[in-house]
């Protein structure tokens, strides 16, 4: 990637939160020293509302990090305790307060589909964000992983099972209700004010390039993906040694249509035809064009100024329509 200007610092994954200002200044500084950056990056620090405290707040706001994405995931405390978050829903309100003190640009994550949770609780979910007047919202459905407390519990039946229909009904809730106050849905989770777009979300779905720093991070430099060992001894091992643990893979031309399909088909730029045909060829295009038939008849999907688009009826459905345009070898 010699050459290329960095736009983006993120610092996410497990809690960056929990590094110490020195720290992240020293990984900021190392950056700096090892990379072109551009004149104006934008540096984002993935946080939650227990690690944020007043001091810790103003501490960062002293560092280059211009950006903060909060983890409040619900201001209700039935929804907190089902996901077992280690914060409340005071101590989320309390923290947003006093970070709008000291950054300008915040984002917050918000997750729907709980099992339980209404739409009336969903709605005031909303409001409460809408009222603290932030410019970015990233909200996501709920999802069970393998092996935590929740999958155990709706096993047991303490909690209620996922349900789709719940998830899709609230997901029509968010994107009315924020469209309305001056959202754009950007990208099928995300929803900015105008020019508050996160520009590395962007990059993502726009398929930059990017690198991952820390164990199990990626790395795409445009047609190979790598990622780096998940274990956290081994990879400080590989630094002691001067040895870097990753794996590899090179992007076929059919993977990488796949992803810029499965990636493009979730933002507001849709699928350019145009690129399908220049930097793929007329096999890829012409397969595009058959398999969309379907769902341009279905009103599911829509071509404007020769982009491909999810409609508001397909969004939802995006993942499975996505999956139906995958080029087979």
């Amino acid at each position: 990637m010699d050459g290329d200007i960095v736009q983006t610092i993120y610092f996410g994954g497990g809690t960056p939160s929990v590094c110490s200002v020195a720290e992240i200044n020293q990984m900021i500084e190392t950056i700096y020293s090892n990379y072109k950056v551009s004149e104006a990056p934008e540096i984002t620090l993935e946080a939650n509302p227990d690690d944020l405290s007043e001091e810790k707040i103003a501490a960062l706001a002293c560092t280059n990090i211009n950006r903060l994405s909060i983890g409040v995931q619900s201001f209700f405390e039935e929804d907190l305790q089902l996901m077992n978050r280690a914060h409340n829903a005071n101590e989320a309100l309390h923290c947003l307060e006093l970070a709008k003190k000291q950054f300008a640009n915040i984002s917050i994550d918000l997750i729907y589909g709980i099992p339980g949770m209404s739409q009336e609780r969903w709605q005031k979910n909303l409001n409460i964000a809408l009222a603290l007047d932030l410019p970015h919202i990233s909200s996501y459905a709920l999802t069970v992983e393998k092996n935590t407390a929740l999958e155990k519990f709706i096993q047991k039946g303490t909690i209620a099972p996922l349900n789709d229909a719940s998830a899709e009904a609230h997901y029509h809730i968010l994107t009315s209700t924020l469209e309305k106050e001056g959202y754009i849905n950007y990208e099928f989770s995300n929803f900015g004010k105008p020019n508050c777009f996160s520009q590395n979300n962007t990059a993502y779905w726009q398929g930059k390039k990017y690198i991952g720093i820390g164990p199990s991070a990626h790395s795409f430099n445009g047609k190979q993906r790598s990622w780096n060992i998940a274990n956290n001894a081994l990879y400080l091992k590989g630094i002691d040694s001067n040895k870097r643990n990753f794996e590899m893979e090179t992007l076929s031309n059919t993977d990488r249509f796949n992803e810029y399909i499965m990636t493009g088909l979730r933002t507001i730029w849709g699928v350019s035809l145009l690129k399908i045909a220049n930097e793929f060829g007329s096999q890829y295009l012409i397969h595009l064009n058959n398999q969309s038939q379907t769902h341009l008849k279905k009103g599911l999907l829509e071509i404007e100024n020769k982009q491909l688009h999810l409609t508001k009826k397909g969004k939802f459905l995006g993942d499975g329509i996505a999956s139906d345009l995958f080029f087979i070898n």
